[in-house]
């Protein structure tokens, strides 16, 4: 799998926005990746040096239209910590590119 298919997109909600100080960004990533695809993939998209992943099934909401009853689907983050103090001059101290 390619870097670009496993980061679907950023979660920007009010605690993750908290988060970023702290170094930890949250992203939806797809269902099949597992934590060290997930590293290497954010690695190489936004050039940080990853230090853990934490990774979390999140299943769909059941949602009602008029009579009609649905589900939202079920989707996956993942919580990416970053050394906001890099020793090597390759990688970068934050994601600058995470809309915030």
């Amino acid at each position: 799998m390619q870097p670009e298919d496993i980061i679907l997109r950023p979660i920007i909600t009010e605690k993750s926005s908290s988060d970023i100080q702290e170094g930890k960004y949250t992203f939806e990533v797809a269902k099949n990746a597992n934590k060290i695809q997930i590293a290497t993939a954010v690695e190489k998209l936004f050039e940080v040096k990853v230090l853990n992943v934490n990774t979390m099934n999140v299943l769909g909401k059941e949602k009602r239209v008029g009579a009609h009853l649905g589900k939202t689907a079920n989707w996956k983050k993942a919580i990416v910590k970053i050394d906001t103090n890099p020793t090597d001059k390759k990688y970068k101290d934050s994601i600058e590119a995470f809309g915030v």
